[in-house]
């Protein structure tokens, strides 16, 4: 390998005295400095008294650096990575930047910092021996509520992102998915004004709707699966006719064949039944 190194560099998540020395020193003798938002990073970099060369590397640009990127790191240039805030790699597209340094051959090493996965979840209060991260959910109620089925069964809490504009309607949904768990909204986090909401789905659900505004970044940590869920669920359903079901799965854009399965598991029928009665539906 050569003299050049790719550091992933975790950054805060709101407080900036959350930076390590570590982080300091790593930014301070790179050659190159790329981020999501130079607006954002800069504010960093002032803060602690740094001067680099800063690109923007985001989703949309990303894949133009990687051939420059390669090319310094070649020649023996230290190139750091930074997210807006937390770990670079978690929802943001600094992986695709791993993969081609490492296919390369070139040395790639990561400077700890926080993670609002990793913080949320400890804030929630939750059992988190196993949990999933989800990241952020298809914004569309239909394909967010089949998602949402489909993550049921991990055996683990769960573990979204969401915007302040989306959350409430994002909890509304989970409350009609997941109405017998628990769930902890954490916002805000390492900052002034941190909260965690907790509750069962429906009750967070209306504290938020409630409020005039929702500000700030939320991480959702919602409970894994708990015991007596899938009866429950099925009691539910039975409570309207199977018609009135499909007519809404079909209204909020669930697909036909996800909605036969989960129709299926709800009714006690065979998934088969439950697609010819859709498909007959009219709809």
């Amino acid at each position: 390998m050569s003299g050049g190194v790719l550091s992933m560099v975790g950054t805060p998540i709101g407080n900036l005295g959350d930076a390590s020395p570590r982080v300091v020193e790593t930014l301070r003798g790179a050659d190159l400095l790329l981020c999501e938002d130079t607006r954002v990073t800069s504010k960093l970099l002032s803060h602690f008294g740094i001067r680099l060369p800063l690109k923007r590397a985001d989703e949309n640009v990303l894949s133009e650096r990687i051939p420059e990127v390669l090319e310094r790191l070649e020649a023996g240039e230290r190139v750091a990575f930074v997210s807006d805030a937390g770990m670079p790699g978690v929802s943001d597209p600094g992986q695709r930047l791993v993969d081609a340094a490492l296919e390369a051959g070139l040395r790639v090493e990561v400077i700890p910092g926080p993670s609002a996965v990793t913080c949320a979840l400890v804030a929630s209060g939750l059992p988190m021996e196993h949990f999933f991260f989800e990241g952020f959910l298809p914004r569309k109620k239909g394909p967010m509520a089949q998602r949402l089925h489909e993550l049921s069964a991990v055996p683990g809490a769960l573990v979204f992102y969401e915007s302040p504009r989306r959350v409430v309607a994002t909890l509304a949904v989970m409350a009609e998915v997941f109405p017998g768990r628990r769930i902890a909204l954490v916002r805000e986090l390492t900052k002034l004004h941190e909260e965690v909401v907790r509750g069962l789905t429906r009750q967070v659900a209306d504290e938020l709707a409630a409020r005039d505004e929702v500000k700030g970044e939320c991480v959702l940590v919602l409970e894994g699966p708990v015991a007596g869920e899938e009866d429950q669920a099925q009691a539910e359903a039975q409570t309207r006719s199977l018609d009135e079901a499909i007519a809404e799965g079909l209204a909020a854009g669930e697909r036909a064949s996800a909605l036969a399965k989960r129709l299926a598991k709800a009714y006690g029928i065979s998934r088969a039944d439950a697609y010819d009665l859709i498909a007959s539906s009219g709809r």
